[in-house]
């Protein structure tokens, strides 16, 4: 059985940084990602990581517009691990950050966690 199980979340000043876990088990991926919904707003992707190699060796990055070079992606695969460092956290960074796993045609994921909530006082 697939899970996914996010773990990271909080209140965290403007400015401040916070690091979002995603712990997955019942089988690996070749790819995952981090996404956010924020109260009346649609699901936004907020980075995702894509193994290019067996061995996990390789990986392609991509990251929302609104949290490149603020938010780094990135994983432990002996662990089967995702995270997310989320640095320089803006107050529209507040929402339920989702992990997500194994990108299907049509770019929606096969697989998600239940979401942690991350808010971001000014």
């Amino acid at each position: 059985q697939v899970q996914l199980e996010e773990s990271g979340g909080g209140l965290v000043l403007a400015g401040g940084s916070l690091r979002l876990s995603c712990a997955a088990s019942g089988r690996t991926f070749s790819s995952m990602g981090w996404f956010r919904r924020a109260p009346g707003k649609e699901r936004e992707l907020v980075a995702t990581i894509r193994w290019t190699t067996i061995s996990w060796t390789g990986s392609s990055i991509f990251y929302g517009e609104s949290v490149k070079g603020r938010f780094t992606i990135s994983s432990d695969n002996a662990k089967n691990m995702v995270y997310l460092q989320m640095n320089s956290l803006k107050p529209e960074d507040t929402a339920v950050y989702y992990c997500a796993a194994e990108r299907m045609l049509g770019g929606d994921y096969k697989y998600w966690g239940q979401g942690t909530q991350v808010t971001v006082s000014s």
